[in-house]
């Protein structure tokens, strides 16, 4: 199964920027979106389904214009489950999960804290939740990956000149310190398993088309606990797809 993440910063704007074309030529077999600032009707699904995408699952803010997830798929999961059964998590559209056999797809857009004060604090309540979260649904479902948006670069690898960025929400320390733990429950990142060289990131704060510098953040991620990760054979960053300022990033993997 080939599957790919990608925030998009606006799902309607990057289907007029050319998304549908990319899909088709790309060809995955399942999506996991982030921030689609859309509401279901919002969302061209005549197009997703002409795709193949007969299977479409979303899970939008209350808010209009806000966030959101989704995830389309040509093939139908054997469940489905919106949100992580908190409310004010949910009412953002944080989560969606979809289960295929043994293996469980999250996919995930956890709060950005550039704002500072609350957001920050919402964004750390988050973390600790969302952990505690996969923690309980690893007792039952070994094999998960998830996808998605975590808004934190791991590593100083992750970030261009690091040392500027030591007070920046996104590689504070205590966010770090977060996905260290991460990692150390047995989550894996999958594209670090084939590629350990810098400047390969997936976020630029100034990405209109091209890039004049490569000044970015990696902060997209395939996370797969450790049962399942034999069963991914490649990780991509598409770094030349410009429909948003992020970039998709993709896997293969025996789904």
């Amino acid at each position: 199964m080939k599957i790919v993440s990608y925030n998009v910063n606006g799902i309607r704007a990057a289907f007029n920027k050319g998304l549908a074309e990319w899909l088709s030529k790309e060809n995955p077999d399942l999506v996991c979106f982030q921030e689609l600032k859309a509401q279901e009707d919002q969302i061209d699904l005549i197009t997703l389904k002409s795709l193949g995408y007969e299977y479409c699952y979303f899970h939008p803010a209350e808010k209009k214009g806000y966030s959101g997830v989704g995830i389309i798929t040509k093939i139908q999961p054997d469940f489905v489950k919106i949100g992580m059964g908190i409310e004010k998590y949910d009412k953002e559209g944080r989560v969606i999960r979809v289960d295929y056999g043994n293996v469980t797809i999250i996919c995930v857009y956890i709060p950005s804290g550039t704002t500072g004060g609350l957001r920050q604090v919402f964004k750390m309540e988050f973390l600790a939740d969302f952990s505690e979260y996969i923690q309980e649904l690893r007792k039952e479902r070994k094999e998960i990956l998830i996808c998605g948006d975590y808004n934190i670069c791991h590593k100083p690898i992750d970030i261009n000149h690091p040392e500027k960025h030591l007070t920046s929400s996104g590689f504070l320390p205590e966010e770090r310190e977060w996905f260290d733990q991460f990692v150390g429950t047995g989550m894996v990142d999958t594209f670090r398993e084939y590629d350990q060289s810098g400047e390969k990131y997936t976020w630029w704060s100034y990405r209109a088309g091209a890039k004049p510098k490569n000044l970015g953040w990696r902060i997209d991620y395939h996370m797969i606990s450790s049962e399942a990760r034999e069963r991914v054979k490649s990780a991509t960053i598409h770094n030349e797809v410009c429909y948003s300022d992020h970039c998709p990033i993709s896997i293969e993997a025996d789904i």
